[in-house]
């Protein structure tokens, strides 16, 4: 938000200086991020008038004119193409000091002869002046301009221009008189509002509105401003107060509006009442819609952009900018002047969207006093007939249920222990008196109701803010806090974190830090998620969904080295991902990771060997104090032969595999990429150490090798005998897999160890063949297996 300083000592103007101002906005939460002057320095510059102009006897281009600085009357040797006798323009004074200009040091006027014609001063431009850059003559000045006046004071040029740096939610700062409002709140000084009163009425026309879109559009007030003359001249004062806040003067009509917006906030438009067919509407558009916009970009619409239109169709993106059909130009007789509350949901991103970035947007995503919407079309109709004459008609209203603003209580003893500095409760009171908040008071407890503008007080912590900026950030001091420490309790049986992290990177990972927010081709490529969470507000359009896995992630970041000559990869990411529950929202801290290349960095002491499933097989399971358990089942990111489902018990815990070669392919890679996601709650979990009887006699080893046919899952076979529970069985694992000479076609041999103890005696043969034979029979009639 820029602004200029006289325009807003015009409202309220304390006793400070320009320095002193600025600090106490800083210190109040409005960041002054620049203060510069809008004129460089320059001095003896006066307001002066051409009485004759000559030419020059040995010269062509030069004059010689006869200038009134005054009281006195002094000769000037000018080379402007546009000096004439009667003209008023900046004269420097034998003396003056110039400004600096593309860094060439500024000129200082002394007595001189040009062509042998003495010269006692010099006619500036603006250029010269410091405040343009670029000239075609000397600055003319009005016929009315006071002679002799220094024209720093004439153009007050002796003013500066703030550039403020607001937080999202202090909205109602964008506006002249909501910066003022603060002020009077930091300094007490007294304001002095621009008066708003009805116009009066003397046109008859009017324009219906129809309000489809009510939950999007609460309020909108229009009226109809006929004879006008759109080729008045804009006021000296408002063009410099426009351009000292950045915005370029266009024409009478077109400046009102932006004077408004800067003024009080509210963004107005006018459209050229002629080019109007029918009744006013404000809805959605329709799919597929287009517009021609101000700046002569044609956008096509969708279904959630709010629209003004008529029965031809769309005259404005509302809020955001008007289409150039219905704009006003030099020709216009006769106006319809909006003034309107859309609401931030609504609004926010899709300027955005369209690649556009408007004033009104910026104001509205943000939010603007629904309080203020007629007043600010009174104020602007006010305008529009001392600038550009005409008659206005009556006002247009249509609304909607506007919002209302909750009460909000305020305890004293909490805001005294958030503080943690005294301030009495008639402070308290004060404070929010001056910030236009009305109250009551019992008890301790404040009962706030916050005015239309304050639209960010919504609980107890934003009056507790208010009241602690007001009374000054520098005057709460910098106390170290007093606290009892503690160990806090750490449950063995659950990990750390860090734990997490360490084992990941001991084992050679390095960490990625991703966004949260994907592109929504990921989602559906890589999670076969067609519906992801969607935001409202997208930073950017490849950022527009929450994620429901980290692997997008991960690959981007894969990608993002091999460009970069890594050959060999291994990332993971602790993060969260997002699901929709049946009562909301779902975030799950996950643990992602990726290897990719070669198992060693390139050596001579190690045969070159790539990464494997089992590879990444060996890492999950490093991570969990508990067997798990891997089930061969598909995921739309990975190979078909080579993904696993991870269970912990009875419960998935994640995904373990090879990328897809349909993603490899896209991805670009030229090696295979191995890939594993899981709940990192099931991973921190651990068991609390438990003593169990060490057993005094040896145990018996049997090797088993049985042929199943090929499909049979190992992993299958060994939880048939778990599920068994044989006290003695002690360990029961593969070691070998075998298809070839030997064994029948279709078919595979497997070798189990199995392991048998006993803690109170030794083993005997009978007891140890009968546990085999158990084995064997389940294993037969379950999945056919036979001894091999």
């Amino acid at each position: 938000m820029q602004f200029s300083e006289q325009w807003l000592r015009s409202m309220v103007n304390p006793a400070m200086d320009t320095e002193q101002l600025g600090h106490a906005l800083t210190m109040a939460g409005l960041e002054v991020e620049a203060l510069t002057p809008v004129a460089a320095a320059f001095n003896r510059v006066v307001v002066a008038e051409i009485l004759e102009a000559a030419k020059h006897p040995d010269a062509d281009r030069l004059q010689v004119c006869k200038v009134k600085v005054g009281e006195e009357t002094l000769q000037i040797v000018c080379g402007a193409p546009n000096a004439r006798a009667g003209l008023k323009a900046p004269c420097a004074l034998v003396g003056a000091q110039l400004p600096e200009i593309n860094g060439q040091p500024g000129i200082q006027i002394k007595q001189a002869k040009v062509r042998g014609v003495e010269s006692f001063g010099m006619m500036c431009s603006a250029k010269e002046l410091g405040i343009a850059t670029e000239a075609n003559g000397i600055l003319e000045l009005p016929a009315d301009a006071p002679v002799g006046q220094d024209i720093r004071e004439y153009l007050d040029l002796n003013d500066h221009a703030y550039t403020l740096k607001l937080t999202p939610n202090r909205a109602d700062c964008l506006s002249i008189v909501g910066i003022a409002r603060d002020v009077v709140a930091m300094t007490g000084a007294p304001m002095t509002a621009p008066t708003v009163a009805p116009a009066a009425v003397t046109g008859t026309l009017t324009k219906n509105v129809t309000l489809q879109a009510s939950t999007a559009c609460l309020a909108y007030y229009g009226r109809v401003i006929e004879g006008v003359n759109a080729q008045a001249k804009t006021p000296d004062w408002m063009v410099r107060r426009l351009e000292r806040s950045g915005i370029r003067s266009i024409s009478a009509l077109v400046d009102i509006t932006n004077y408004i917006l800067l003024e009080q906030g509210q963004p107005l438009h006018a459209f050229d009442l002629n080019l109007l067919q029918g009744d006013i509407q404000v809805r959605f558009a329709q799919a597929g819609e287009k517009l021609v916009l101000l700046n002569d970009t044609e956008v096509t619409l969708k279904g959630d952009d709010l629209v003004i239109a008529d029965s031809n169709g769309p005259l404005a993106l509302a809020g955001i900018m008007g289409g150039n059909p219905s704009a006003v130009s030099d020709t216009t007789q006769a106006i319809f002047l909006e003034s309107a509350f859309f609401t931030p949901d609504v609004m926010a991103g899709k300027a955005r969207r369209l690649g556009l970035s408007t004033d009104s947007s910026y104001r509205f995503e943000r939010g603007v006093d629904f309080g203020n919407t007629l007043n600010a079309l009174e104020r602007a109709t006010a305008l529009v007939l001392e600038i550009c004459g005409g008659q206005a008609a009556a006002v247009t209203a249509v609304t909607a249920d506007l919002p209302v603003r909750k009460q909000v209580s305020l305890r004293y003893a909490y805001l005294l222990s958030v503080l943690g500095i005294e301030i009495s409760l008639a402070r308290v009171g004060q404070l929010l008196t001056q910030l236009g908040f009305s109250y009551t008071e019992s008890n301790g407890v404040f009962q706030v109701n916050a005015p239309s503008f304050r639209f960010d007080i919504a609980r107890e912590e934003d009056l507790i803010e208010e009241v602690a900026r007001l009374h000054g950030y520098e005057h709460i001091p910098a106390l170290t806090p007093v606290a009892p420490q503690g160990m806090l309790a750490s449950p063995e049986a659950q990990r750390s974190k860090h734990w997490l992290r360490d084992v990941m990177v001991n084992q050679g990972y390095q960490e990625v830090v991703t966004y949260s927010f994907v592109d929504a081709s990921w989602e559906r490529d890589l999670y076969g998620n067609e519906a992801p969470i969607t935001l409202k507000n997208p930073i950017a359009s490849n950022l527009s969904v929450m994620r429901s896995g980290l692997w997008g992630g991960l690959l981007d970041a894969l990608d993002y080295n091999l460009k970069r000559q890594q050959t060999r990869a291994m990332l993971f990411e602790l993060g969260a991902r997002y699901e929709q529950g049946n009562q909301g929202f779902i975030e799950t801290l996950t643990l992602s990771g990726l290897i990719y290349g070669s198992v060693q960095p390139e050596q001579w002491a190690t045969e070159a060997r790539a990464f494997d499933f089992y590879d990444a097989k060996a890492h999950v399971e490093s991570l969990f104090a508990q067997t798990v358990r891997f089930v061969v089942e598909q995921h739309p990111a990975l190979h078909p032969g080579q993904s696993a489902r991870i269970y912990l018990g009875d419960q998935a815990v994640g995904w373990l595999g090879k990328l897809h070669p349909q993603w490899q392919q896209q991805y670009g890679l030229t090696s295979a990429c191995y890939l594993f996601e899981l709940d990192a709650a099931a991973a921190l979990a651990t068991q609390v150490p438990a003593y169990s009887e060490v057993s005094k006699f040896l145990p018996v080893r049997r090797d088993l090798a049985v042929i199943v046919d090929q499909n049979v899952s190992a992993q299958t076979m060994i939880d048939a005998i778990i599920a068994e529970q044989i006290p003695q069985l002690q360990t029961l694992k593969l070691f070998d897999v075998y298809q070839g000479k030997g064994v029948p076609e279709n078919k595979k041999s497997l070798a189990f160890l199995v392991l048998m103890q006993d803690t109170c005696k030794t083993m005997v043969d009978e007891e140890v063949d009968t546990i085999v034979a158990r084995i064997l029979n389940n294993w037969s009639s379950n999945f056919a297996a036979s001894l091999r």
